[in-house]
This record gives C-alpha cells, sequence and structure tokens, in this order.
C-alpha cells in the first residue's frame, strides 16, 4: 500500500518541478496534502494499522504517531511557505516546493521502515532533499550551509552504516529486519554491540541534533527558509529521534543496556550544557530556535538514558515539541518578513507592531521553557523525579542548574524582540496576522495536551514506551 503513495508523492513532486506557473505549483500543493490526508484515511479505515506492506515498512505505533504529528506540520509548511514565498521567481519557487515533498516522503518512509537499511537509505534521502532547501536563496552562507550539510550529515551516515553493519555481524543476521534482530543479538558479542551502538548513535546525532553533530542542523535552519525550518526541526528531528529509538529498543534484550543508558545519560546532558551554552551567544533568531531544539532532544536523551517513567517522558516530550517548535518557526518567518532579518540585538518593538505574532511567540516562549501549562512541564518533571528516585543527584543538579541558564536566556531574547527599541527598517505591508493566528493554533493544540491529555495519546505512548 505505501508503495503506490510512494509514486503518488514522486509524482507530484516531479510535475511540480515543471509547473509552468505558480497557480499550479500551489495546485499541485493541495493535491500533496489530499494524498496525504488519503494515506492517514487509508492508514485507519483500511485497517491497515500494525500491518507490514511489502515486507519492508510496518505501521507501528510509534511509526503512526509521529506521522500524524508530521503530516499535520506538514500541511501548515506548505501553506505558509505559499505566502513566504509569494513574490520570488518561478523557477526557485518550485524547485522549494518539489523538494519539500520529496523531503516530506522520505520522513515518512523512515518513520514505517522496519529495517535498519532501509532506515538509514530513507535517512540519507532526507539528506540530499535538505540540501537543496538549505540551498534556496542562493547566497554565500546558504552555499557553505549547504556544502557543511551534506559533508556533516554524508559522514555521519557512513559512521552509522559502519555500526549497522557491526551490528549485523554481531547478530549473525542477514535481513536487518528490527524484530529479527532483536531476538538474536541478545547472544551477542558486548564489544561488538556497544562500538555499534556508539557508531550508530554519532552517526544518527545529526538529524535528532544531538551531541555531536547538532552543529549541521543549527547550520541548516540558519540557511533555509523558515517555514521549512519548522519541518527540519520537527519532522525531521523526530525521525533522527526515532531511528535512534529503535536501536536503543534493540538493546533494551541485551546485557549491555545498562552501559546504553549511561551513553544516552552523558550525551544528552552535553547536548542540553551546548544548547544552553548557546542560547546565550547567538545573535540570530532561527540559530536561537535551532539550538533550542538542541537543548530539548538533549532532555530527551537523558530520558531515554535514565530508563523508567524517563522513556514515557522522552516520547511525550518529542510529541509536544513539535507542536511547540514548529509554531515558533512559523511566527519567526513572519518576524522575518516584517524586519527583512533575524539579527537579536537590532530588532525590536514587536508587541506594537504585530501583537498577534508577539502573543504567539511569548506564549510559546512560556511552552518551551516547560512552565505550566506547557506540556512540556510534565515530561520534564517526570524525568526530574525519576533521576530522584533512582538517586542521582549529580545529574538532578545539573539539568535544574542548565534549565535555569537556558530559561534566563530564552525570557531575555523573546522579551527583547517584543519590547526593545527597533533599529532596523521595517516592511509593515507585509504583515500578515492570518499566518500568525495560524502559527499560534499549533501553540494552543500543545497547550491543551498540557491540560488535558487524551486517551488514546496516552495510550499509544504506552505502548511505545514498552521496550
Amino acid at each position: 500500500m505505501i508503495y503506490i503513495f510512494f509514486a503518488i508523492w514522486v509524482a507530484l513532486a516531479g510535475a511540480t518541478l515543471f509547473a509552468r506557473d505558480k497557480r499550479y505549483v500551489k495546485a499541485l500543493c493541495g493535491v500533496y496534502i489530499l494524498s496525504h490526508v488519503g494515506f492517514a484515511a487509508t492508514l485507519f479505515a483500511g485497517g491497515w494499522w500494525g500491518a507490514t506492506s511489502g515486507t519492508l515498512f510496518t505501521f507501528d505505533e510509534a511509526g503512526v504517531l509521529f506521522y500524524l504529528l508530521m503530516a499535520v506540520v506538514a500541511i501548515y509548511v506548505l501553506i505558509h511557505s505559499e505566502e513566504y514565498l509569494g513574490e520570488d521567481s518561478i523557477v526557485g519557487y518550485r524547485q522549494y516546493f518539489s523538494l519539500l515533498m520529496l523531503l516530506i516522503a522520505a520522513i515518512t518512509g523512515v518513520y514505517f521502515a522496519n529495517n535498519i537499511a532501509v532506515t538509514w537509505i530513507l535517512l540519507e534521502a532526507t539528506t540530499l532533499c535538505s540540501a537543496g532547501i538549505i540551498y534556496y536563496r542562493h547566497t554565500e552562507d546558504a552555499l557553505e550551509a549547504t556544502w557543511k550539510y551534506l559533508f556533516v550529515c554524508s559522514t555521519g551516515i557512513a559512521i552509522a552504516y559502519l555500526g549497522i553493519l557491526l551490528l549485523s555481524a554481531a547478530a549473525d543476521n542477514t535481513s536487518l529486519n528490527y524484530t529479527q534482530m532483536r531476538e538474536l543479538i541478545g547472544e551477542a558479542n558486548p564489544l561488538y554491540l556497544k562500538v555499534a551502538f556508539l557508531l550508530i548513535l554519532t552517526g544518527y546525532s545529526c538529524k535528532m541534533e544531538i551531541f555531536p553533530l547538532y552543529t549541521i542542523g543549527v547550520d541548516a535552519n540558519f540557511a533555509a527558509p523558515a517555514p521549512a525550518s519548522a519541518l527540519i526541526s520537527t519532522g525531521l528531528v523526530n525521525a533522527g529521534f526515532l531511528a535512534i529509538f529503535r536501536i536503543y529498543s534493540l538493546y533494551a534484550a541485551t546485557p549491555v543496556f545498562g552501559w546504553v543508558q549511561s551513553v544516552m545519560v552523558i550525551i544528552g546532558v552535553m547536548s542540553l550544557a551546548v544548547g544552553a551554552l548557546f542560547l546565550r551567544r547567538t545573535n540570530n533568531y532561527k540559530r536561537f530556535l535551532s539550538y533550542s531544539t538542541v537543548e530539548n532532544m538533549g532532555i530527551v536523551a537523558i530520558g531515554l538514558g535514565i530508563g523508567g517513567a524517563g522513556v514515557w517522558a522522552a516520547i511525550f516530550h518529542t510529541v509536544c515539541h513539535t507542536f511547540i517548535k514548529s509554531s515558533l518557526f512559523l511566527q519567526i518567518a513572519v518576524v522575518r518578513q516584517i524586519y527583512n532579518g533575524y539579527r537579536i540585538n537590532r530588532i525590536g518593538d514587536y508587541i506594537n507592531i504585530n501583537k498577534v505574532g508577539a502573543i504567539g511567540l511569548l506564549a510559546g516562549m512560556v511552552a518551551v521553557l516547560a512552565f505550566p501549562p506547557s506540556p512540556l512541564f510534565i515530561s520534564e518533571l517526570k524525568i526530574l523525579m525519576q533521576t530522584v528516585l533512582d538517586g542521582d543527584l549529580w545529574l538532578t543538579i545539573a539539568i535544574t542548574v542548565i534549565m535555569c541558564i537556558v530559561i534566563y536566556s530564552v525570557c531575555q531574547r523573546f522579551v527583547k524582540l517584543c519590547y526593545q527599541s527597533n533599529q532596523d527598517e521595517l516592511h509593515l505591508k507585509r504583515v500578515d496576522r492570518r499566518l500568525s493566528y495560524s502559527a499560534l493554533s499549533l501553540l494552543v493544540v500543545a497547550l491543551v495536551v498540557g491540560l488535558w491529555q487524551p486517551e488514546f495519546l496516552l495510550n499509544l505512548i504506552d505502548k511505545i514506551a514498552t521496550l
């Protein structure tokens, strides 16, 4: 079933690449959105949930949950991109949307892949699609970011490939199916398992945007158009998370699982610390939001590392972060249209220029910092409680101290944007409050989840978190 939709998505992307004018591009985007709605409907109504398609894809709980999240964000990104790039030339316009369609399709494949090799191939495909989007502006900075992204991501994927080969050799398995490997690696050589995990984690860290290859995601979000950054920082980051989570789940049945959890804690604390440090140093709002992603994914990694309730909290945190961060990036896209830039020390007075957008950013600030009623408060509280129950005093202190730095940095930067005197030229005719309202609606969903968690969502996360 999924192969038919892949063919449809590739065909639509190809047709978009050769569209004669923007009306055709918009029409094809509408058809593309409808195709994903049809795919989701087929997934549920057709009874495909839990089934396997063509031996390489399985529609399990984790894949379904993250696909639905990505599909919602993708619809917003496509709509906002049409407005954001409305004055650009048709050549760049159609290339952008064609690559965006291919990127969404590749991410969908990552979510449902039940084979390590297929996951690896599709993650590399996301690199190629993302690179074209990053280079959209054709500036010197965009060219540098694109080459860095291609080089570092390809290097990371190559490192992950070595880990996959070693893991397969340790398990004496040629199929690379996740289910079969889980049954075989329990008796594998512990040293091989440890080295394989380090290689895979290092390689995939460029997609999840955690230490050590987190920098490439920051550069990508800086250069790419802001609506596309909303997808890269959520849908693509979630793909990296799910790729790592599936490997992490394999190791739950091995004697080295405790060691794996310790590695995840170290990686998580490093990511959290790096994110907090650069939140203080950066002078660009897009980079600022990207380092916030690094910080949040560090919290997710810590949740996986401590285990217990931390695993559930890590998944819940990733789900809610998707709504919050995509909303913030879409709001920042409106900011760029007004100021024609993202310089923190120069732009300001946003509360008087676009009150709706300013409220969206301030509310997003509250949500991303995990202040109630933010849903991130629930996940971060569970993680802290688990560290206390485990007696990890140093970890509790480290998380608390670093989060205090994050809170100070984020509050200072968002308050500056809304209330400091503006020093840049304004383009008030570009103010489109409909886009601000639209981005705000994603944040409202996140805040509702913070106050009331649907039983359907809780049960789904419970099943995913059961290792």
